[in-house]
């Protein structure tokens, strides 16, 4: 139970982060009541459901992400601290996808299987509007991915994947 409650915390202020600059309990209550929220809540739920082995329970925060979240998030996916749905409509995670810390992901965004085999998604990692991540790629740290990209091949760490189908471009500090 204290895990669950220690990543809906980091979660909820990686969010609040996010939106408005800030850590603070009133940037943390505003980020409550953002878009995406609940479906992130109800994602650690179900996680936290799996790992207390109540499939039922796992089952039913799945079903209430779909109808309430707008997006659906496979039973097995396992993300880090700090994952933020910035707008959770039409959001597809395959159940086999692993996730690191800090991963931020907008709206009708897909990372799916291909033949059995998931996306791994590093730490630090932006995932923009419309993007799709297909099969065994690795998404490396800090890496981005841009809006409506078709990711089909490994993105390296710090890198942009811009495209259909993505190519990284290295991004210049």
């Amino acid at each position: 139970m204290r895990v669950l409650l220690r990543l809906i915390r980091s979660d909820l202020r990686a969010k609040a982060r996010w939106l408005y600059d800030s850590e603070a309990l009133g940037a943390q209550a505003k980020a409550l009541a953002s878009d995406g929220t609940a479906a992130m809540l109800l994602y650690r739920l179900m996680q936290g459901s799996r790992r207390a082995r109540l499939p039922v329970l796992e089952m039913v925060f799945n079903k209430l992400n779909v109808v309430l979240g707008g997006c659906i998030i496979g039973r097995g996916a396992d993300f880090g601290p700090g994952f933020v749905l910035i707008h959770s409509q039409g959001v597809v995670i395959n159940g086999a996808v692993r996730g690191g810390a800090d991963v931020k992901i907008e709206h009708q965004v897909t990372i799916g299987a291909e033949k059995r085999r998931s996306p791994v998604i590093g730490n630090g990692v932006f995932i923009g509007a419309g993007a799709k991540i297909v099969g065994a790629v690795t998404v490396g740290d800090g890496a981005r991915v841009g809006a409506n990209a078709v990711v089909l091949h490994d993105v390296p760490a710090g890198a942009s994947a811009v495209g259909v189908p993505a190519k990284p471009v290295v991004r210049r500090t």
